[in-house]
Parts: C-alpha cells; sequence; structure tokens
C-alpha cells in the first residue's frame, strides 16, 4: 500500500481518484490547494503526489509546487509527480509529456483531465514500481 497525495482544488474530483486508487489498496489524502499541501509535505513524504496546475489562486501554482519539490527540498525530490491536470482545455498551449523536463516542468508523468481511471492506475502503478525500484539497495549493498 502507498500514501498517495492528491493536490487538486476540484473536491468531487479529488474525491473520486481517492476513492479510485482506495479500492486500488492505497491510502490517499486530499489537499485543496499547494500551500498547505506543501506544509504537509514538508511534515510527511508521500510515496506519490497527484498533482493539479491551475489553482483559483494562482493558475500556475502545480508547476510552481513541482518547482519547489524537486529544486528547494532534498526530501521532496525524488518523490514521483504525476501532474494531472485540465490546463490544455483553458489555455489551449499544447503542454504534455514532451514538455517533462529538470527545470520548467519537474514531474514524472503528465495527464490531462478528463482521465481514464484505469489509465490512470496504470500510471501510478508504474511510478510506484519505478520508485521502488529506485528505493531498493542493490545486491552489492547487502
Amino acid at each position: 500500500m502507498a500514501h498517495i497525495m492528491i493536490v487538486d482544488d476540484d473536491e468531487d474530483f479529488g474525491t473520486a481518484i481517492a476513492t479510485v486508487l482506495g479500492h486500488a489498496g492505497h491510502q490517499t489524502q486530499i489537499v485543496s490547494d499547494t500551500g498547505t499541501a506543501m506544509t504537509r509535505l514538508e511534515q510527511g513524504c508521500p510515496d506519490l503526489v497527484i498533482l493539479d496546475v491551475m489553482f483559483p489562486e494562482n493558475a500556475s501554482a502545480g508547476f510552481e509546487l513541482a518547482r519547489a519539490m524537486r529544486q528547494q527540498n532534498d526530501k521532496l525530490k525524488d518523490v514521483p509527480i504525476l501532474m494531472l491536470t485540465a490546463v490544455n482545455a483553458k489555455f489551449p498551449l499544447g503542454f504534455g509529456s514532451h514538455d517533462i523536463d529538470e527545470t520548467w516542468l519537474p514531474v514524472s508523468e503528465f495527464l490531462e483531465k478528463p482521465v481514464d481511471f484505469d489509465v490512470l492506475e496504470q500510471k501510478v502503478d508504474a511510478l510506484l514500481a519505478q520508485r521502488d525500484s529506485k528505493v531498493k539497495p542493490s545486491d552489492q549493498d547487502v
């Protein structure tokens, strides 16, 4: 079971994701703003963060939180981030996986809303498996 933080200002959508991932055996926490998310991230590191881009206080707050996690906090820099957003529906700029970059868009995966929940589960499982393979000590370290 993984601990997954969902950062999304849409309470209904966050609850739907939490329900789907809960049924898959994961523990979830929903946070509705990026300021609270950063505070909670600093208090306890989740196994994965699912992050929206646009928030009422700032249309690019999700981008900023991802950058802060990667560039300003050593404890959080390796936490997988799945960016799940409708930013392209509001601002048709074509953001996507091809924009993932260590500096500008430092996320692990990018999915657009609305999302197929089976695809979401597959992405979450893949990101957690990648994380687990990096965390486990190699045979040489034993």
